[in-house]
């Protein structure tokens, strides 16, 4: 069993995960020679779940890399991403009795601003969303594979009918700031979901029954050993 992981993501509700299963990291984080932003730009229709499979592995890649560059120790490195998604039914109104109908993803990411956190709140208000949270490992040292592990947790996420009132008092808490669809489910956030089917764990940015799966397979020590 390896005694430590290399996570690379400064996020704090990962590390909180990480530490409530008894796994022992070191954050290994882009400076500022890395354009780490442009790792999640969305291709030209791409579907919510090829995105963020492809933006963790393509995390997990430039991680391995940065540490060559540093000449750190080889150990198991941990990436993850999360991607809330709103999908809307998308109607042709050309056609007759509106029978072509189709869906359409739209990816909401970390709010850019106070106004830009409103208009996704708004967008969620009253509605079921998806949240995506890829987590991939790369480095088994003991047995010399370095083959990438990538598993995926979804859920299902629906707010209630926010009132604008709401959703000024929320964006004043500062806590949609820096998040993924501009709310926090660990914290004051969780006032506004009505119902979850899922991994709340998932749901928060890392998936503790999909990475203990793959800390068991990459040989990594946590609480819990099966």
């Amino acid at each position: 069993m390896h005694p430590f992981i290399y996570l690379a993501s400064q996020s704090p509700r990962r590390q909180e995960l990480l530490t409530q299963i008894g796994v022992k990291f070191e954050l290994l984080l882009a400076d500022s020679s890395e354009d780490a932003e442009s790792l999640e730009i969305q291709l030209p229709n791409e579907p919510a779940l090829a995105y963020v499979m492809r933006v963790t592995l393509t995390k997990l890649m430039a991680a391995k890399q940065r540490l060559h560059v540093r000449g750190l120790h080889s150990v198991p490195i941990l990436c993850a991403d999360t991607t809330v998604v709103l999908t809307l039914e998308d109607q042709n109104e050309s056609e007759q009795n509106n029978q072509n109908k189709s869906n359409k993803e739209i990816i909401l990411g970390k709010p850019t601003d106070h106004q830009d956190a409103i208009r996704i709140l708004q967008l969620l208000s009253g509605k079921t969303h998806q949240v995506h949270t890829a987590v991939a490992v790369a480095g088994k040292p003991h047995i010399n594979d370095d083959e990438p592990r990538l598993l995926v947790s979804s859920s299902q996420v629906t707010f209630k009918s926010l009132s604008n009132e709401e959703i000024n008092a929320y964006i004043l808490t500062n806590e949609p700031m820096g998040k993924a669809g501009a709310y926090g489910i660990q914290g004051i956030g969780g006032c506004l979901i009505k119902e979850i089917s899922g991994s709340f764990s998932g749901i928060m940015g890392l998936p503790l029954y999909e990475t203990s799966q793959l800390m068991h397979e990459t040989g990594v020590q946590f609480s819990l050993k099966p």
